[in-house]
């Protein structure tokens, strides 16, 4: 599993919780992945909408720019289960070799 997966599970996993905008999914990947440049994580975004796992609209104004919400679709649901299972199936790999 690459690191474009894994950041796109944990985008998915997030959007599972509630409809968020992208600023703010941003800053809960970066508190994980500290090197995760900004410009990635919004491309994610726009390909997730793109694949239709995901869907982006507009937030109401609170008296600076319209924020981009994100929410996660039924496509999304698919690919966060089908990628949950790839990581599951990497990580017991890993511990298999001994490597925790």
């Amino acid at each position: 599993m690459l690191k474009k997966d894994l950041l796109e599970l944990c985008l998915l996993q997030l959007l599972t919780q509630r409809e968020q905008y992208g600023y703010e999914l941003l800053r809960r990947l970066h508190d994980a992945f500290p090197d995760t440049q900004e410009s990635a994580v919004y491309a994610l975004l726009r390909g997730l909408c793109r694949e239709q796992a995901s869907e982006q609209f507009h937030g109401e104004v609170s008296g600076g720019p319209v924020r981009k919400y994100y929410r996660i679709t039924a496509l999304g649901e698919k690919k966060r289960a089908t990628l949950l299972k790839k990581w599951r199936l990497l990580r017991d790999s890993l511990a298999e070799l001994g490597v925790e």
